[in-house]
């Protein structure tokens, strides 16, 4: 379903001139639809005499900037920080004027995806009616005695240093927020408001109805009303993923024959400390899935639940593009129709089994039908460049080759997509012996000097079609070319790859040239893209590509002038110790 939404306003002087409330919403750009609609209103105080430049500025800085902000920021962080730049503007301005001028009430309220977020200060107000309820969502910041109901004690541009009230919450569909400045809701009890809101009159007209009722009421200030109903949901955000990934519990161990939300657990199958993987069965429909959960070492780690909702939220939108025929599909909604009661990942099962399964059994792969798998998983690999990813972690294991025939890539849970947390981005993620020399510091390193620390690089679309080389010679020699890497260990590309037809005569000659170009040492000779690796393949034998050229020694170990150097004054001090013993003076 589409984001829809009806919204709807009034903002009337009433019988107080000048008019010093002011409100304003703005529905996303095109291309940014992800960040949602904002919509604000502002009570400026008219004590100082600027409260409605006060209240104009502060609203029309927040909605105008607010899509500017990068989109990799949470919608909190936002806010805080277009407020804050707006108080510390007004609280300049107000710095040498004593009584303060500039002052203004502030409450704005962001939908994205499938939440809110809601920022407040001062005696505005926000409700949200929900099934027949009406929810106080702010709480008014001002002096708790009868008398002082006016005096506020926090406003926009009071203080150098301000503190904004969040809230935030899921959406529904339904949903009508209610948002009043203190000329309209002080005359309103909530029941009023609640009658006046009905679901079924449009936005507009709601505004109009609570404004006639405050002015019936005796209300002799300025009214403002702002409404906003939820029609229609987005697809969940990252941020939705993130929200939930934080707030629900971590499935525990599950043995074979436990129930999990109307599923069974058939099988444990995979679990390498970080992440645990089981089969589980819908007992109504029989259907098979597979469910992916923290392991519970790591289940209160921030960061790791991060990395699984962004997997989350990334599989989720890589369901929309051409590469999800070759994916694995997520469930975000379950289909026991029941609610999680933990976070996990519910993806579909698929019978068959990986390349590395497949290799661990000593099946041997013909160079065609290797050929065959390489070209799948570079359409695969293309599309999800095209779109940004970056898989980093492609090797035999994440290549499914399904029972209905179809290969698949799977385990999005290192995957880069620039909407990765920073902690998750600057991890040396994936296989070590299938990850590309740059990121272990060579080459770079060796022409600048640097330190390793400098030199390494953040993985790239190359990094995938390394990996993808060192595979396709996997499945044709049954070996690495590098020979294999342990986690805890660097990898070390101080020779250049045997070809593979050495180890299996096989591989005809024009296969070994596309394969030591994909895998070669220098990235400058590897494939840029992956299309320019799948006609190499495609090609063939019709148009072979020439053979890499070999490294030289001082490019493969750059320490090897100084070895000699070594080598030859050991010498040299072994031919002169000898002089010096036994030669006659």
């Amino acid at each position: 379903m589409a984001f829809d939404i009806d919204i709807g306003f009034v903002c009337k002087a009433g019988r107080k001139e000048p008019n010093e409330d002011f409100c304003a919403a703005m529905l996303p750009p095109e291309g940014q639809e992800d960040m949602g609609s904002i919509v604000a209103i502002a009570d400026g105080v008219s004590a100082g005499g600027l409260g409605r430049e006060a209240a104009q500025t502060t609203v029309t800085s927040l909605v105008r900037d607010y899509h500017s902000t990068p989109e990799t920021w949470d919608t909190t962080v936002a806010l805080d920080r277009i407020i804050g730049a707006q108080n510390a503007w007004l609280a300049g301005v107000n710095r040498s004027r004593q009584p303060a001028m500039g002052l203004t009430t502030l409450t704005a309220l962001v939908l994205r995806g499938q939440s809110y977020t809601l920022a407040h200060v001062g005696d505005s107000r926000c409700y949200l009616l929900r099934d027949g309820q009406t929810l106080r969502l702010t709480h008014d910041h001002v002096v708790n005695h009868p008398d002082l109901q006016h005096q506020l004690l926090r406003a926009v541009g009071l203080e150098d240093h301000l503190v904004v009230d969040y809230v935030q919450g899921d959406l529904q569909v339904g949903d009508t927020f209610v948002m009043l400045t203190d000329g309209v809701h002080a005359r309103l009890s909530e029941r009023r408001l609640a009658d006046c809101a009905d679901p079924s009159t449009r936005a507009q007209d709601t505004c109009e109805r609570l404004v006639e009722a405050a002015l019936a009421a005796g209300s002799d200030d300025n009214l403002t009303a702002m409404v906003v109903r939820v029609l229609g949901l987005l697809d969940p955000n990252l941020e939705d993923a993130s929200r939930a990934a934080q707030t629900l519990p971590m499935a525990p161990r599950l043995k074979v024959g436990d129930p999990i939300d109307g599923f069974v657990v058939t099988a444990p199958v995979a679990d390498n400390g970080i992440n645990l993987l089981y089969q589980v069965r819908d007992p109504a429909t029989q259907a098979l899935y597979a469910l992916k959960t923290l392991h519970p070492a790591r289940a209160h780690d921030h960061d790791e639940r991060a990395m699984l909702a962004h997997e989350a939220w990334l599989s989720r939108r890589m369901q929309s593009s051409r590469a999800a025929d070759n994916l694995v599909c997520l469930h975000h909604s379950l289909p026991t129709q029941r609610p999680r009661s933990a976070y996990y990942l519910l993806y579909d099962w698929h019978g068959g089994e990986t390349l590395q399964q497949m290799l661990d059994r000593m099946q041997r792969f013909a160079p065609a039908q290797a050929v065959q798998i390489a070209m799948q998983t570079l359409r695969v690999l293309g599309r999800m460049h095209r779109q940004g990813v970056i898989h980093r972690d492609i090797k035999p294991a994440n290549l499914h080759q399904g029972d209905d025939g179809v290969l698949r890539v799977l385990d999005l849970g290192v995957a880069l997509s620039g909407r990765e947390p920073e902690s998750m981005r600057r991890l040396h993620a994936g296989t070590a012996s299938y990850v590309n020399p740059e990121q272990w510091g060579y080459n770079t390193r060796q022409a600048s000097g640097a330190s390793d620390a400098e030199s390494k690089e953040l993985p790239d679309a190359q990094s995938d079609l390394f990996a993808l080389g060192v595979t396709l010679y996997q499945l044709l020699t049954g070996r690495l070319p590098y020979g294999q890497v342990l986690p805890y260990q660097v990898g070390r590309y101080y020779r250049d790859p045997t070809p593979p037809s050495r180890h299996n005569p096989e591989v005809p000659i024009w296969l070994d040239h596309v394969v030591q170009k994909a895998v070669a040492r220098d990235k400058a000779l590897r494939f840029e893209t992956a299309e320019e690796f799948l006609l190499a393949l495609e090609r063939g034998a019709s148009r072979p590509l020439t053979m890499p050229p070999a490294s030289a020694l001082l490019q493969r170990d750059p320490t090897m002038l100084w070895k000699l150097l070594l080598g030859l004054s050991a010498l040299f001090n072994v031919l002169l110790v000898y002089w010096l013993l036994f030669l006659p003076t």
